[in-house]
């Protein structure tokens, strides 16, 4: 890639710094890397913030646009037509680009934000999509779309990083009752229900993880008031990324709820899209159980490197069989990790972005 090329970047949902963030922000960074000269549509600079969430140091360079250049099509053909390339995370919403190469980026499979229509068809004559997993890309096919696929990759930290397990059982994601939410409401009441069927969970932790923004601050008091009188259950809002590394670290067991309840037939935008928290996980060694549905389900192999359940009897009778099984424990716990290891490191992720955008 020759240097001096100019790429620029819009996500409405930027000050999120989810794991859609992190994608998105994964494909620029590669691009840094690559002597790129980068740009981010964001009326504040978000430099220091993603620093600390996601220990990125390559965005120390790049300039911070305000996104009212973007505020129409006229402005943002103006704005864009000296960029090579651009990114664009759609709110359901298109503007014209006059960049050389224009990608939307896809992380939710929901119909609502592909409207194909004559107006939009025309802004997008010159954009192609990407989609964050295989299970997004097939329902982006479905809406008459051919993206490209580029699954995100997991920190070599954490393949490296010591770990001592402990009666610990983790969950991480936003706190939010929005969209894909991480039903931590059920996690709370089915970690209730391990501990009265079996006493081998009798001393085990639940430790509750993730990203907490001002406005589901409802949300966050209802789920500690729910767990108030049980000490063993433990949240860490926004904790830093080595916080979090740490508790990855110390966990035996990973629990993502995505999914359950949801009818994915009709609303496959509210089960996991990808997920990259049981990755990291499964990477820290942890034995890691997600509901059986969307990216997590096209991740684990079931009973090799992770486990999928459809209910609260199935988590819990595989709980108990793992945990009375140390061989079967070991196996998981390295099984997933080597799986992790070979398949979603960052030159893996590099070699996917310089070799399809």
């Amino acid at each position: 890639m020759k240097k001096g090329i100019k790429v620029g970047l819009y996500d409405p949902y930027l000050d999120t710094l989810g794991g859609g963030e992190k994608h998105i922000l994964s494909i620029i960074k590669v691009f840094a890397e690559q002597h790129a000269e980068t740009s981010i549509f964001w009326n504040k600079n978000l430099t220091k913030a993603i620093a600390d969430r996601f220990s990125f140091s390559c965005f120390e360079k790049t300039r911070w646009l305000p996104t009212s250049l973007l505020s129409s099509s006229l402005k943002s053909l103006l704005t864009l037509k000296n960029f090579d390339y651009f990114f664009y995370v759609t709110d359901g919403s298109y503007f014209a680009s006059s960049a050389k190469n224009n990608f939307v980026f896809s992380m939710v499979p929901d119909k609502n934000l592909y409207d194909l229509g004559l107006i939009n068809r025309l802004k997008l004559f010159n954009y192609r999509f990407i989609s964050n997993s295989p299970y997004t890309t097939r329902w982006l096919n479905g809406f008459g779309l051919k993206p490209i696929t580029i699954t995100p990759y997991v920190d070599e930290k954490l393949f490296s990083a010591p770990f001592s397990k402990k009666n610990i059982i983790l969950s991480v994601g936003r706190f939010f009752t929005q969209l894909h939410h991480k039903n931590q409401e059920k996690i709370i009441d089915f970690f209730w229900r391990l501990k009265q069927q079996s006493p081998l969970f009798a001393d085990y932790r639940l430790i509750l993880a993730g990203g907490l923004k001002k406005e589901d601050g409802k949300y966050f008091d209802k789920l500690k008031s729910l767990a108030s009188k049980d000490q063993s259950i433990i949240f860490k809002p926004n904790a830093s990324v080595n916080e979090l590394y740490k508790l990855y670290g110390e966990s035996a067991y990973f629990w993502h709820f995505t999914g359950l309840g949801v009818d994915k037939k009709i609303n496959p935008e509210q089960v996991e899209h990808f997920g990259i928290a049981p990755l990291e996980a499964m990477a820290s060694g942890c034995i890691t159980f997600c509901h059986n549905s969307g990216g997590p389900k096209e991740i684990i192999s079931d009973n090799k490197t992770g486990f999928l359940f459809d209910n609260e009897k199935e988590l819990v009778t595989k709980m108990i069989k793992t945990e009375t099984n140390p061989d079967l424990k070991n196996k998981i716990g390295k099984n997933g990790k080597l799986m992790v290891e070979s398949g979603y490191n960052y030159q893996v992720f590099k070699k996917r972005v310089l070799d399809n955008l």
